[in-house]
């Protein structure tokens, strides 16, 4: 069975930048699962594995535009630390979630510098090159639940939506 819209594709995968950087990585014994076509993966990867069967296996660069984007530097900002009441110390590094002219979104703290905090709202991958080595785990039909609920279930899956 080939990869294609609406088939759960089982992978293993190493993910690395352009330096060869490990960034995330799966293995047979803890493979990522997806619904493929549905956009839970970016859109370079999705469209390197669409064909593929269980047993192939894939290296794929991705360019940011396929991946996570490039870096939009007006999504950095400076903030004042008051707008963090209630967290005993704001550093670099600190995810938050936040509200943005585009709905509710997720900043990264890159520094803090006497009363003021820059925030990133790029996504951490952002205007990065991705490199993939994928192994084909899997393919099988996506059940017609997955597809309603956009998510693979697995075999202990008792979820109720």
């Amino acid at each position: 069975m080939q990869i294609a819209k609406h088939k759960v594709a089982v992978i293993a995968y190493t993910l690395t930048d352009e330096n060869g950087n490990i960034l995330d990585q799966t293995n047979d014994h803890h493979p990522f699962a997806f619904i493929h076509g549905t956009g839970n993966i970016i859109p370079g990867l999705e469209k390197a594995l669409e064909g593929k069967r269980s047993g192939d296996s894939i290296t794929v660069s991705i360019a940011p535009v396929d991946g996570y984007g490039e870096r939009d530097e007006a999504l950095s900002q400076v903030v004042p630390i008051d707008m963090f009441s209630g967290v005993d110390k704001v550093e670099a590094g600190m995810q938050f979630h936040a509200q943005t002219n585009h709905g509710l979104s997720v900043v990264t703290v890159t520094e803090v510098k006497d009363d003021n905090v820059t925030i990133d709202g790029n996504h951490p991958l952002a205007g990065i090159t991705l490199n993939f080595d994928v192994k084909v785990i899997d393919v099988r039909d996506a059940s017609a639940e997955e597809v309603d609920h956009g998510h693979v279930h697995g075999p202990d899956d008792d979820h109720h939506h």
